[in-house]
Order: C-alpha cells, then sequence, then structure tokens
C-alpha cells in the first residue's frame, strides 16, 4: 500500500534552493526534475540535466538543490510496501526520466487526487504506472549507463579478489539494487558478480600453490577466506582436485 504524505506538482525554487536531509528521514521521496539538478553524494558534487528522476530511500541521507537561476521538480514524500517500490532497482541517485512529460502529467494526477482525498480508489494504481514507466527506462537503458562502472568493478574484483566483497556493498557502490547489479553484471559479463570473485580467488590460490611454499591455510587467508575447509571446497569445485593434490601435480610438471 502506498500511502502519500506529502506532494507538489511544478514547484518552482529560487538559485539558492538546497534540499539537505543529513539523516535517514523515514519516508521515501521520489522527484522528477524540470531544470538542472546539483546532486551530492559521498562521490562528490555532480550536475545532472533536466529530465531526471530519483527515488530515495527512508534511511538515505539526501543533499540536492538547483544549479542555475531556479530549480523545478515534481515530488512526493510517501510510505510504501509495494513491491515495485522496495524492490526499484536504483535508488539514491539520479537517472535518466523516461518520457517526462507523461510522467509529469501522472504527477499532476497524483496531486488532483490526493488533495480531493480519493486515495483509496486511484493513487495506488497511478502509482504503480509511475513507476511501471520508471522501471522500464532503467530496464531499456540500464546496461548502457553502467557499463563502465561494471568494467571498473570486475576490474576491482580481479585486482583485490581477498576482500570480503559482498553483493550488497557492490550495489551500494552503483547506487542500485542486488537484484539489478545481479543482472546487469550477468548479462554483460556471462557470470554473476560473486561467481567472478570466487574465480578470481582461486585463480590467485593456484599461483600462490604453483609458486610459494605457504600452508593450505595461509593460502586461503590471502585469498579471502577464514575458514580452509571452505576454500579447499571451492578450489576441488572449481579445479577437481584438492589443493594438495594440485600442488603435488605441479611439483611433478616443474621438475
Amino acid at each position: 500500500m502506498d500511502t502519500i504524505h506529502m506532494i507538489g506538482y511544478d514547484a518552482v525554487h529560487p538559485a539558492d534552493f538546497i534540499y539537505d536531509v543529513p539523516e535517514a528521514h523515514g519516508y521515501y521521496l521520489l522527484i522528477l526534475t524540470h531544470t538542472p539538478l546539483c546532486f551530492r553524494d559521498r562521490e562528490g558534487e555532480r550536475v545532472y540535466p533536466a529530465h531526471h528522476a530519483a527515488l530515495f530511500t527512508p534511511s538515505a541521507r539526501i543533499h540536492y538543490g538547483a544549479c542555475g537561476d531556479t530549480y523545478g521538480n515534481d515530488w512526493i514524500i510517501f510510505t510504501s510496501d509495494e513491491p515495485y517500490v522496495t524492490q526499484f532497482p536504483l535508488v539514491n541517485r539520479p537517472f535518466p526520466a523516461p518520457d517526462p512529460d507523461y510522467c509529469h502529467n501522472l504527477f499532476q494526477l497524483l496531486t488532483w487526487e490526493h488533495t480531493q482525498g480519493s486515495r483509496e480508489a486511484v493513487i495506488p494504481q497511478l502509482m504503480s504506472l509511475l513507476f511501471q514507466k520508471l522501471r522500464a527506462g532503467i530496464d531499456q537503458g540500464g546496461e548502457a549507463d553502467y557499463r563502465l562502472a561494471l568494467t571498473a568493478l570486475r576490474r576491482r574484483i580481479q585486482s583485490q579478489p581477498r576482500l570480503n566483497w559482498n553483493v550488497p556493498e557492490m550495489a551500494a557502490q552503483l547506487h542500485i539494487s542486488a537484484g539489478y547489479l545481479h543482472l546487469l553484471y550477468k548479462r554483460q559479463f556471462g557470470v554473476t558478480c560473486m561467481d567472478d570473485v570466487i574465480a578470481s580467488r582461486m585463480r590467485l590460490a593456484r599461483d600462490y600453490l604453483t609458486h610459494t611454499q605457504l600452508r593450505v591455510l595461509e593460502i586461503a587467508a590471502l585469498c579471502g577466506y577464514n575458514n580452509a575447509e571452505h576454500f579447499s571446497r571451492q578450489f576441488r569445485r572449481l579445479f577437481g582436485v584438492t589443493p594438495g593434490q594440485f600442488r603435488r601435480s605441479a611439483a611433478r610438471e616443474g621438475e
């Protein structure tokens, strides 16, 4: 169920406008911009052109504002337990809004219905339609928009496989959901991001086994494993032999 608490349609703000929420605010915020937007997150400040949307989650820190003579947008502050909101693939950063005039008209209808108090009958349908439209735009452009970021993420995984990689943190780095990361990563590289982590760790383990006399326990730790048995099981699943068997075979080949 969606519950709108506040809504603004065709809002216009002065050049010094800043919306700054430094801590969790407890509500979803959806915006649709009509003018350029200055957006700040932990990676710094960036200017986005007009006709972008952003869904901020209840726990998000929010900082954006005008970067011209005026700033204009539509916005909704709401709560929701609907999957099309809670599982939205891209959160806490702007993205291009598909068919912005159509989305703008949906904001207008939502404003009318909210003002008239007809929430039970119409608002859930309009909210669902709006999120379907926004989601379709992300799905159509997601791979192109994230190709460079995904490639950079894969490079970090392969160069530092020993780090404590996990899907939620990787997704947070790209400001997308874990499920959306899984989809985009597999489409681009043919494997999941965690499969890439495991394969990179096993290649590193193979090099240690071949070129050093370190114990298996030590190699496991250097490859990001706290449990040597778990490390050995994954090694055998990938190469068909245990780490010890691999080392003995590599030693015989080197004689």
